[in-house]
């Protein structure tokens, strides 16, 4: 028998396509408008929140049978919020020009809606193995597509990836720029992360009919 059962390795794959907090869910938009124009940006932002929702699902799981009711979303936000905290430290630390372009959208995950529906919806209902599991899953789904829009919109919009020339140098016309080609600054502007997330959105429903019924 592998590591994981069936019914476990769903947990991860699930989000990674059928069932992805951004595409199907259509949660988590805010960052995957805002901080994708870079792909460095968008794994950084991906690392953190795989960080945030694993550890944090593992703690509300643990402390699920002791939480009281009346303030169990007080304390999954006091959870999330210790998280980003240091997640926003070690940026500072070791990334600290890139922490100044994540800057506010490292605080917001702290009410990042993938987030706090996780914890309410599944680590407060199970274990801490499958709680992880749910965590690493839907950051995971997440993050690709953080990554994918970031990928178009940076090599598209800028002709780099991760700040560097990929397409050639566009002011010796050398590469690519060398037939004329032009970078297309639409694409590093926040409207068009929503517009490659839609092409997503459609090809994901294309590939599986029964998406479009639901």
């Amino acid at each position: 028998m592998g590591l994981l059962s069936k019914k476990d390795a769903k947990l991860i794959t699930d989000p990674l396509a059928d069932n992805n907090p951004i595409t199907i869910q259509v949660l988590g938009i805010c960052s995957a408008l805002a901080i994708t124009a870079e792909l460095k940006a968008s794994v950084v932002m991906a690392i953190s929140v795989l960080f945030v929702m694993g550890v944090g699902n593992v703690v509300i799981s643990l402390m699920r049978n002791i939480i009281p009711s009346k303030i169990r979303i007080i304390v999954q936000l006091i959870v999330v919020a210790s998280l980003v905290i240091i997640v926003d430290l070690v940026l500072k630390a070791f990334a600290y020009e890139l922490s100044k372009t994540l800057s506010v959208f490292v605080g917001l995950i702290i009410t990042n809606c993938i987030i706090m529906g996780r914890f309410e919806a599944f680590a407060l209902a199970n274990g801490t193995w499958r709680s992880f599991l749910d965590g690493i899953g839907n950051a995971l789904g997440y993050g690709v597509i953080l990554i994918i829009v970031g990928f178009f919109r940076e090599l598209f919009g800028s002709g780099t990836l991760f700040g560097i020339p990929v397409l050639g140098d566009p002011i010796a016309k050398t590469g690519l720029y060398a037939t004329g080609y032009e970078n297309n600054g639409f694409m590093i502007m926040p409207p068009m992360a929503l517009i490659v997330v839609g092409i997503i959105i459609w090809v994901q429903r294309s590939r599986n009919k029964a998406l479009i019924e639901d």
